[in-house]
């Protein structure tokens, strides 16, 4: 699960100033992503994968104010810097060498093994959520409302992947998921709100949909393939082709930003129920039970922020906390069952767009940046012991890599 989680009044301001420049740069990009089902465009990149050298060994990817870096997933060495203008996005495209990159130009393809941008580019403005599950990768450029669906094993092809598109009824900052048959889930809103889901059968015939889901935002797949989408007061969970609806404990109960995996049919979200705050600073976390359709509150010793959440390797809940804590919840019990150090203590920025401490879990690793110190750290979750430590020249932000 990737997303850009917009919190508060002012954080909402800033992300609106940002799009809203993207929007002017992007205007003369054509189409959007996705462009109806045809295929990408294959525009020169100004870097290209190297054809010598070995490959870089479970790249990890960090971005900065003015580029990326390749680290090698071992070592934690920088492998390359590739610069690039612009506040940039990263999310796994799920395989073992490319991560997707969201930039003022659509989503590109950067081949982190080869440490280096491929010419492959989704064109579109505002590019926005990256979904993997069933072997699929989903694209959602927020500007035209396009759903970009593609093999993520296709970006390493001579030429452009094939895709398939579906373009929402209208332009929003939204998300969507293919199920293994081909299902589609995805957002329904406007550039003003956004209200519910709709399910589309393979061939995007409407199939069921629910508007009770004020602020529709992120999404997670449970066991079973379970979709569970984020709400202003609770969650909507598609599931055996029926919509349930699952209200939050408390009136307002904003659950946006959510972890899955497919070994439990419980997933991890955020929680926020103070409408009014400018930058809620949330001690509570959500486990939504997909199989009986109810939602937990769970009380953290620290707050967190919308880069902490992740999974463990047995299913584990994992939130980095503010107090430089990475704590493992137990989702069955509803209860923190350990925490492991990491970091100092830090506090949330009020611009989501501004560095903060991010968790990237890859298998029982779990990745840690540091931008206080400039430093990344590789965290064996089973141990709970360091296993690599590096300085980064320049400030880091988001933090991502392969997957497998």
């Amino acid at each position: 699960m990737t997303t850009s989680l917009r919190t508060g009044r002012s954080a909402r301001a800033a992300a609106l100033s940002i799009v809203t420049a993207g929007a002017l740069v992007l205007s003369a990009c054509g189409s959007g992503a996705g462009n109806g089902g045809q295929p990408p465009q294959v525009q020169p990149s100004g870097t290209q994968p190297s054809a010598t050298g070995a490959p870089v060994t479970d790249p990890v990817v960090v971005t900065y104010a003015g580029g990326l870096y390749v680290l090698d997933g071992t070592t934690l060495q920088i492998a390359a810097d590739v610069p690039l203008e612009g506040f940039n996005r990263v999310n796994p495209a799920g395989d073992d060498r490319h991560v997707i990159v969201s930039t003022a130009a659509g989503f590109r393809v950067l081949d982190a093994a080869g440490a280096a941008f491929t010419d492959v580019t989704f064109p579109g403005v505002k590019p926005g959520h990256v979904v993997r599950h069933a072997g699929k990768l989903v694209l959602f450029t927020d500007g035209t409302g396009e759903v970009t669906v593609l093999d993520p094993r296709s970006l390493g092809g001579d030429g452009p992947p094939a895709t398939r598109g579906y373009t929402s009824a209208e332009p929003h900052h939204g998300v969507a998921i293919e199920l293994a048959d081909g299902t589609l889930v995805t957002t329904l809103g406007n550039s003003e709100t956004r209200r519910g889901i709709v399910v589309l059968d393979a061939d995007r015939k409407e199939l069921t949909r629910n508007e009770d889901c004020p602020g529709v935002h992120g999404e997670a797949t449970a066991q079973g393939e379970a979709v569970v989408v984020g709400c202003e007061n609770g969650v909507l969970i598609y599931k055996d082709g029926a919509i349930t609806k699952v209200p939050s404990p408390t009136a307002y109960g904003r659950i946006g930003n959510q972890a899955g995996t497919d070994t439990s049919p419980i997933t991890l979200g955020d929680y926020k129920k103070d409408k009014d705050a400018e930058l809620e600073r949330p001690t509570q976390i959500s486990l939504i039970d997909t199989a009986a359709a109810k939602v937990k509150v769970v009380d953290l010793p620290a707050s967190y922020s919308f880069r902490s959440l992740g999974r463990g390797p047995q299913g584990e809940g994992l939130v980095l906390g503010t107090d430089g804590q990475i704590h493992v919840v137990d989702p069955v019990a509803g209860a923190v069952v350990r925490s492991i150090p990491v970091t100092g203590a830090w506090q949330e920025p009020l611009e989501w767009q501004q560095p903060r401490p991010a968790l990237f879990v890859r298998g029982a690793t779990a990745y840690v940046s540091d931008p206080g110190t400039k430093q990344i750290v590789a965290i064996d979750l089973t141990s709970g012991a360091k296993k690599a430590t590096a300085s980064l020249p320049q400030t880091p932000n988001e933090l991502s890599g392969v997957t497998s």
